[in-house]
């Protein structure tokens, strides 16, 4: 959940309590919004990066706190593409031109996001391959700072998602056109960052199972991506979301509407999954996981709204998970 709240790419005292609190308020794993592997790879000027030492070094007070209290500090890795070199969601998320402070934005076809967004650049054969490498070293740095689990952000119309789709990839090359091209790069970045990020430590790729837009990324098409990286035995879990690659996608949402993308990728390639989106009872949560349709549940806006949210869940099921002792007094539900 981006906190557009960095300076620099570098973490502050925002991001230490904003993580520290879900730590205490009892998640098993507390992951960073997506922290980008290159300046201009950011959403917006104020989004965490990863892409120097300066930035590795500030994360170290946080994972140090989330691991005292627990829990494993996760981290998300990606680039924004052509969504990048926009301002603060909460001031409408407008794009950014170079006067604005802005810069250049890049994706795998000069394609823009919406009517209103900046045509990007397409990107070289060149540029591709120093982009896996940029992926490689912010992975490097993931561990350096403590982390224990990393995640590849390839949904949400961001720059992976932007090759794997046909409605934003068009090229003509080996990383466009069929479905073992698009996936290319997707490959090339895991391989990348499985040699910089240790056996024993989990890594998960959170996919767009679909694009919600006609002649998009499809669920089949998750389901083949699935059973492919299951068989490379690279990748631990598919963190399963949906959309956000065009502004013209057409969403029914309620809640736990993407749960049904984790249980079919689980169900028909054998890999762990993630389940999101509106995920907001105890129940519901516990359901999911009970009868297969993902391994673990991940939680944003809930956990926005209540940082406590998995201390409530526990009592609510009538599970025995102690309250920091701390905050014991504050037991009263």
């Amino acid at each position: 959940m981006c906190q557009y709240s960095a300076t620099d790419g570098i973490s502050n005292d925002w991001h230490f309590q904003h993580l520290a609190s879900r730590a205490v308020g009892g998640a098993g794993v507390v992951f960073t919004e997506v922290t980008h592997i290159e300046s201009r790879g950011r959403i917006t000027p104020y989004c965490l990066g990863l892409w120097n030492d300066e930035q590795r070094d500030a994360f170290v007070r946080i994972t140090s706190f989330i691991k005292a209290q627990g829990a494993l500090a996760g981290i998300q890795i990606g680039h924004a593409g052509r969504k990048g070199s926009t301002g603060r969601a909460y001031g409408g998320g407008k794009p950014l031109t170079p006067d604005m402070g802005g810069w250049e934005v890049i994706a795998p076809s000069p394609i823009p996001y919406a009517d209103d967004h900046l045509v990007p650049r397409e990107m070289d054969q060149e540029m591709i391959g120093a982009m896996v490498e940029l992926f490689a070293a912010s992975a490097r740095r993931a561990r350096e700072a403590g982390f224990e689990v990393l995640e590849i952000h390839a949904a949400h119309g961001y720059l992976i998602h932007q090759f794997l789709s046909p409605v934003s990839n068009q090229r003509t090359d080996r990383y466009g056109g069929s479905f073992e091209n698009r996936i290319r790069f997707l490959l090339e970045v895991i391989d990348a960052v499985r040699s910089q990020w240790p056996d024993e430590l989990p890594l998960f790729v959170r996919i767009s199972a679909i694009d919600w837009i006609e002649g998009g990324w499809d669920l089949e098409a998750s389901v083949r991506l699935a059973r492919l990286l299951k068989a490379e035995k690279k990748v631990d879990l598919l963190d399963c979301s949906s959309a956000a690659l065009s502004s013209r996608q057409k969403i029914t949402i309620y809640p736990g509407y993407q749960v049904p993308f984790s249980a079919a990728i689980r169900s028909g390639a054998g890999i762990a999954t993630g389940a999101v989106g509106l995920i907001n009872s105890a129940d519901m949560a516990e359901y999911i996981v009970r009868t297969g349709q993902a391994d673990l549940i991940f939680l944003g806006r809930a956990m926005l709204g209540d940082p406590y949210w998995p201390i409530h869940a526990a009592k609510a099921l009538r599970t025995n998970f102690p309250w920091p002792w701390q905050y014991e007094r504050g037991d009263i539900y």
